[in-house]
């Protein structure tokens, strides 16, 4: 890999962000990506729509939107995984998800093939 691992990161993150934005015409308000031994992890902030924080005030509304994001990540995860390989040329083995309706956060996670952060020697690069 002729780039720094955290060049990496920002690519991944920033990737992300315009997926979602056409996805759904908003991203994240904050995007950090965390590149960990075999893992990618990317943490969002801010996801929530306006609707969507009126909604997870009330019990049922918090339940519509958590499954409602199960529902679309599922949908697109194949999207995800390409986005991924793409960026770093290894296999996602799984990946994980979950959204806050607390705090507004999004969590994703990708196992992958190989460790990812020794591709780039010294990990703090």
């Amino acid at each position: 890999m002729g780039q720094s691992k955290k060049k990496l990161e920002t690519e991944l993150s920033e990737a992300f962000i315009k997926f979602q934005r056409e996805l759904i015409g908003r991203g994240p308000q904050e995007a950090k990506t965390y590149i960990v031994e075999d893992m990618i992890l990317l943490r969002f902030k801010g996801v929530l729509t306006v609707e969507e924080k009126h909604l997870v005030n009330h019990d049922i509304g918090k339940g519509l939107v958590k499954k409602m994001r199960q529902v679309l990540r599922e949908m697109y995860s194949e999207d995800f995984k390409e986005i991924v390989e793409s960026h770093t040329g290894c296999k996602v083995l799984s990946s994980h998800s979950d959204t806050s309706t607390k705090t507004g956060e999004r969590i994703e996670v990708f196992v992958m093939d190989k460790n990812i952060a020794k591709l780039f020697g010294n990990s703090k690069s």
